[in-house]
This record gives C-alpha cells, sequence and structure tokens, in this order.
C-alpha cells in the first residue's frame, strides 16, 4: 500500500452556520456524506460526490468545509454526539443497574443501526491526523458516573470505565463486521461481559 502524503487542510470547517438555513445546508452536506461513504466506501468518498448527494454546488460546499478531511470530522463529531445524547438518557434511570443496562443497549444501537458507517468512522477515527480532533472526555465522564451508580464501592471507577468502553467497542465492532443485526441478541452477550468484569473487579 502507498503511503499517503500528510493533508495541510484544515480539519475544522469554514465558518459555523449563522442562519436557519445555512445550518439545514450544513447538516444536509453532512448527512450527505454519511451516504456516500455507505454507499461507496472510501474510494467513492470526495468532495464532489457528496455535494452531488447533497444538491448543492461544489462552491457552496466549500463554503463551510475546506476538504473531505474536514467532512469526516464533522460527521464523526456528529455521530458522537448523537450516541453521548442517547447515552445520557442512562442517568436518568432510577438504578445503576438499569443505568448500565441502558449504556449497553445505547451502544449497541450506535454500532448496528448503520453499521457500515459505524465501521468506517472508526477505521477513520484511528488516523493520527484525526484522533486529536475527535477527543472524548466527557464520555469517558459519563461512563464512570454511571460505574459509580452500578458499582458505588468499585475501587477504580475510571479504570473500570477504560476497560468496559473496550469491551463494548470490541465486540459491537465484531459483530457489525460479521453482519449482524439481532440488537437483542447482542445486548445480552454484553450485559453477560460488562455485569461479569464488574463483578470479578474493583472490590475489597
Amino acid at each position: 500500500m502507498s503511503q499517503q502524503r500528510p493533508s495541510h487542510k484544515p480539519l475544522r470547517p469554514r465558518k459555523a452556520p449563522s442562519q436557519t438555513r445555512s445550518g439545514e445546508t450544513v447538516a444536509s452536506i453532512i448527512e450527505a456524506a454519511a451516504q456516500v461513504l455507505e454507499t461507496e466506501g472510501f474510494e467513492g468518498f470526495n468532495t464532489n460526490a457528496v455535494a452531488r448527494r447533497a444538491g448543492v454546488s461544489i462552491g457552496s460546499l466549500y463554503q463551510y468545509f475546506p476538504g473531505k478531511d474536514a467532512l469526516t470530522v464533522a460527521l464523526i463529531r456528529r455521530e458522537a454526539q448523537r450516541f453521548y445524547d442517547d447515552a445520557a438518557v442512562a442517568l436518568t434511570k432510577r438504578s445503576g443497574k438499569a443505568a448500565l443496562e441502558y449504556f449497553i443497549s445505547a451502544s449497541v444501537r450506535q454500532q448496528l443501526q448503520r453499521p457500515m458507517l459505524a465501521r468506517l468512522l472508526d477505521l477513520e477515527e484511528s488516523r493520527p491526523a484525526l484522533r486529536d480532533e475527535v477527543g472524548g472526555p466527557a464520555f469517558n465522564a459519563l461512563v464512570v458516573t454511571i460505574i459509580k451508580r452500578a458499582r458505588p464501592t468499585h475501587k477504580c471507577p475510571e479504570i473500570a470505565a477504560g476497560d468496559l468502553l473496550a469491551i463494548i467497542r470490541g465486540m459491537a465492532d465484531a459483530a457489525g463486521e460479521r453482519g449482524e443485526r439481532d440488537i437483542e441478541h447482542l445486548e445480552h452477550r454484553l450485559r453477560a461481559a460488562v455485569f461479569g468484569y464488574l463483578s470479578r473487579t474493583g472490590s475489597d
């Protein structure tokens, strides 16, 4: 595989939409990027294809996004925000167990509702050029809070949060790669893995 030259184009949008109409344009461009990735893969993912799918001129696209890496970052951030908003509902549950079960369900939905998009964005997110642009300390804090509710006596909730995220992401990613579509079955397996881990770690 030939080594790609590093891109020097900025990864952040050129400007933020200031009006409802421009906000709708940006949202349609980002969704078009998602659809192009899903249907064409990396090979067909470029700004011209995204502009055509969104029904805007390439000039209009470049008003907001200087290149496809900026589009990718915007798409990753959109999906991460949707995941966070869904996962944060766990904090409204009455018990820590219910909160953790809801978080597991949100994780499965994130991976299997649009599995091709999720897998491709996982690959993009691991690229060194994008890694610093898509960090999520708020998400880690959310998981720590859920663990503290589910296991108040756990000695190392911060470490447990990292472990559980790795377990959930690894199993969900593998299920997506195998083409699994049974959300309920995957949730059952993840609950066994997560609660089994917590029952054997962090106690005196």
